[in-house]
């Protein structure tokens, strides 16, 4: 049974909510600026922050004084959707499932924690409240456990191919009978921390790219369902494929092959992609993505949205938000019929996937 995309909600460095992303796509406006110096100790120069962000402002301040923020974005992103879904969540709360994807929860909470563990007099002279934090699917339980989401919750961890992979995930639970829809998506915080990790695994030539954050997350269900519901099909999820490569220079054709693959299953022709959004990794890597799209798109003539360009790497999140900025430029009717969007990317330790939207 066909899946549908019938809402979405995003946090990005351009604001909180959907708009900001609309809005910010609209006008081509970048949001990396100078970092305070003073209060990020890091070796990047810039960034791309959620503006004034905090979970006491978005979540409120009752019961957040030790929430992180990878948390604090993940419970916000997915407090968008939870209106569209109120009737179903207090009819029937266990036929909601929440996949979320994440780099590798808070390295900031991870790191804090450990250091005090071992900076401090005694080894669990440590705040107990905090150490929630540290385990990877702190953010999907918190967020379930908010807005009183109770049936499956999973947390994907897959690099900057996340946001593709929770997608995968969800829609082979929902396949699979294990609720009647699902919200899925993706969180990445900014953090001392994380910059330190980033730049001591990246590449030198990939050093100067500036790090983001964020988070997005989508309402999956059948479109009978949306329908019954009023809500309004934005896109079909017509395939999310994978694949493998082992040699850099084999990077390209991987791509190419999984794209076709993808299009070939969602039963799309290269000509009727009319959006493309790919992660656009730093290197040589954003070319050979580009180019391997074009190689799987002959005679196609898409709009590219490079989110990465104007928001940073968002990592964990990136994926996730392409999928945002695609819904967000196509507007709120979703994709045409005839129409189809594209969302790729490639990593550099070897993966590489995409996934295929449908005008309904």
């Amino acid at each position: 049974m066909p899946l549908v995309i019938s809402a979405w909600s995003a946090i990005s460095p351009y604001g909180v909510g959907n708009a900001p992303l609309s809005e910010g796509l609209a006008e081509g406006r970048d949001t990396v600026a100078d970092l305070d110096r003073d209060t990020y100790e890091v070796p990047f120069r810039q960034a791309a922050l959620v503006p004034d962000f905090s979970a006491a402002t978005y979540v409120g301040k009752k019961g957040t004084r030790t929430m992180d923020r990878v948390t604090a974005l993940a419970v916000t992103a997915v407090g968008g959707l939870v209106g569209a879904i109120a009737e179903e969540l207090a009819a029937r709360p266990e036929q909601t499932a929440l996949v979320l994807g994440t780099g590798s929860g808070s390295v900031q909470s991870i790191m804090d924690f450990t250091k005090d563990s071992l900076s401090g007099e005694r080894p669990y002279h440590v705040e107990p409240a905090r150490f929630p934090n540290t385990v990877m699917n702190r953010a999907a339980g918190q967020s379930a456990i908010w807005h009183h989401i109770k049936g499956p919750n999973t947390t994907v961890a897959g690099g900057s191919l996340t946001g593709l992979l929770a997608l995968s995930y969800a829609l082979r639970l929902h396949r699979g009978g294990h609720c009647a829809r699902v919200l899925c998506g993706a969180a990445e915080e900014f953090s001392t921390q994380r910059a330190w990790l980033e730049w001591h695994g990246r590449a030198e030539e990939e050093r100067e790219s500036p790090l983001g954050e964020g988070a997005a997350v989508f309402l999956v269900e059948t479109a009978e369902d949306a329908a019954a519901a009023g809500r309004t099909a934005l896109a079909r999820v017509g395939a999310a494929r994978f694949r493998a490569y082992q040699e850099p220079d084999g990077a390209r054709e991987a791509l190419t092959a999984c794209v076709r693959t993808a299009l070939d299953a969602a039963g799309v022709t290269p000509d009727s992609v009319r959006f493309v959004a790919p992660l656009g990794g730093g290197g040589k890597l954003a070319a050979e993505e580009e180019q391997a799209v074009t190689d799987a798109l002959p005679g196609a003539h898409p709009h590219w949205t490079r989110l990465r360009e104007h928001v940073g790497d968002t990592s964990a999140a990136a994926t996730s938000l392409q999928l945002a900025a695609i819904l967000a430029t196509a507007g709120e009717q979703g994709l045409r019929p005839g129409e189809a969007a594209l969302v790729t990317g490639m990593e550099r330790d070897g993966q590489v996937g995409c996934a295929v939207l449908v005008g309904t």
